[in-house]
């Protein structure tokens, strides 16, 4: 097992990558002024373009999302580009998300959509929210085939939209706007329950009093799909937005996202109370840090009245630069990485159980990228093996490794 040591620091070479693609003969940056064009011209032909990180080139292909056309990596292919390169990406079996590749997520190599299995339901019979399911339907495997929970869905979108990702060259650069941007963009690349995601995913846009009106003529027209039918079963959205505040009604509670200031979703008691107890440690990371946010996800519909009624909600603790976190050891893992030039990328456990060890992150160093781990004070020798081999797997990456028991996190791998 090959581990970072502080003295190696030195020896990395990190660089802010600049992608190269190759389309038929021609080799083009993809700062050029001239990409949108020339990618726009090898879309309507069907030609694939190359990644130039490595000498050989790695297939990519394009995307037509608007009115703009966008060069992704190939599913499953992140771990082949160079660690510099911007589409590198750590291989899936060092996060919760190997798991679920295949099963829960099955991608099409020709088209880039991923079809998603979910474990909880977008339509509703009756008018009254249901109960928040147990700990099994929040975060868990349902049934004998593995499907995505809510918060699982939510780590997806993060990732896939690579919000996971982050340099210090980035600070003070990241905002709600493009945080949205991101999540719709990455949604469209998705597909759940026969339909594309975004179609059915609302995230409230950044609240601006002078253009409140038009504001909330966008939200009424995208919340349409929520409307009750005069008929059968209701159709139910999936909100992602930053919680301001779950506050008492005079019948239950409201939950009150920021950028709706005017638009509180309602909550049954009985769903609040386990919500609280399930997610007690990402409400009290939140709590203890006042410059992190609380991002929900929830499925709700509209009454026929136009109030929005909450049916099943998660909730992830995230940074100021929002990236994701679970515990204090991961939130000074990543204040630390924040200070670093080198590109770092967060990792999910999913649905992966907590006696399960993964890779905490992912530093992007040449010329090996490190796995960064964080061994739990509570961990035994069967998780000490696991980890062992699950670095063994991987021996084009280094291994840093804090374990939380022995005191302070180990100074960094990095320039």
């Amino acid at each position: 097992m090959t581990q970072w040591k502080a003295g190696d620091a030195a020896a990395s070479r990190a660089m802010e990558a600049m992608r190269r693609f190759k389309l038929d003969d021609q080799t083009i940056e993809e700062t050029a002024p001239a990409l949108q064009k020339v990618l726009a011209d090898a879309y309507r032909r069907r030609v694939q373009p190359l990644c130039l990180c490595q000498e050989s080139g790695l297939a990519m292909y394009i995307a037509n999302v608007g009115d703009q056309y966008i060069v992704k990596r190939m599913p499953l292919s992140g771990c082949g580009h160079d660690p510099a390169c911007p589409s590198y990406e750590p291989p899936d079996e060092l996060s919760g998300l190997g798991a679920l590749i295949g099963s829960a997520i099955q991608i099409d190599s020709e088209t880039g959509l991923s079809a998603l299995k979910v474990g909880f339901s977008l339509t509703k019979l009756g008018a009254r929210a249901a109960p928040v399911p147990g700990v099994e339907g929040s975060d868990g495997v349902v049934g004998e085939a593995k499907k995505l929970s809510l918060r699982s869905l939510l780590h997806y979108l993060w990732h896939e939209a690579e919000l996971t990702a982050w340099t210090a060259r980035w600070a003070g650069k990241r905002h709600w706007w493009n945080v949205r941007w991101h999540l719709i963009e990455a949604a469209r690349q998705m597909t759940v329950k026969g339909g594309i995601l975004s179609d059915v995913l609302f995230v409230p846009e950044s609240f601006r009093s002078a253009d409140k009106v038009a504001i909330e003529q966008r939200r009424v027209d995208a919340l349409a799909p929520a409307l009750p039918p005069r008929t059968g079963p209701r159709k139910l959205m999936i909100l992602v937005g930053e919680v301001k505040d779950i506050a008492p009604a005079r019948n239950g509670f409201r939950l009150v996202i920021k950028h709706l200031p005017d638009f509180p979703l309602l909550l049954e008691e009985t769903l609040n109370r386990r919500l609280q107890v399930r997610f007690e440690n990402e409400i009290a990371l939140w709590s203890a840090n006042q410059d992190s946010h609380l991002i929900a996800i929830a499925t709700f519909g509209l009454t026929l009245a136009g109030l929005a009624v909450v049916e099943e909600m998660a909730v992830m603790v995230v940074s100021e630069n929002w990236i994701p976190y679970d515990s204090i050891h991961e939130k000074r893992l990543v204040d630390a990485l924040a200070r670093v030039g080198d590109r770092s990328v967060k990792g999910f456990r999913y649905n992966l159980a907590m006696d399960k060890p993964t890779a905490a992150a992912m530093l992007q160093l040449q010329p090996k990228p490190v796995g960064l781990y964080i061994v739990p004070p509570s961990a035994d020798s069967a998780y000490d093996e696991a980890l062992n081999e699950l670095v063994a797997s991987r021996p084009e990456i280094d291994a840093w490794i804090w374990r939380t028991a022995d005191g302070a996190m180990p100074p960094l791998p990095c320039r």
